[in-house]
């Protein structure tokens, strides 16, 4: 997909801001079973199609508003996913403003996860 100039703009004026990791980091996590929350924070349209294993999906329109609710521990890991890794580094961003503090994006998001050739859910 083609992005837009100023949504790319803002995507790499945050990115500094905020951790990332990358898709075989995560899948060595889930392989390992280690504690963290995963939130794909895509459109519907897009979880529904597939989406990681053990996922939730806050997509990037009402993360912000229900985050608190899901997951009040703000020191909890939360590792945040969309399509190739822009519109996570901007949730992650605005939950970090909100108070959490261990928060990361996977760069790459799905995009790269099936490269890679990891597996999707329904």
């Amino acid at each position: 997909m083609q992005h837009a100039n100023n949504f790319l703009e803002l995507v790499e004026e945050y990115r500094p801001l905020v951790k990332e990791t990358d898709v075989q980091t995560v899948a060595n996590k889930l392989d390992n079973k280690e504690e963290f929350v995963l939130i794909d924070v895509r459109e519907d349209h897009e979880w529904q199609q597939g989406h990681l294993p053990t996922a939730i999906h806050m997509g990037r329109g009402i993360i912000e508003r229900d985050i608190e609710k899901a997951i009040p521990n703000k020191n909890q890991e939360i590792i945040l996913y969309c399509g190739g890794g822009f519109r996570s580094v901007l949730s992650a961003y605005n939950i970090q403003k909100m108070g959490y503090t261990n928060v990361i994006s996977m760069d790459g998001g799905v995009r790269d996860w099936q490269n890679f050739g990891h597996k999707m859910v329904l």
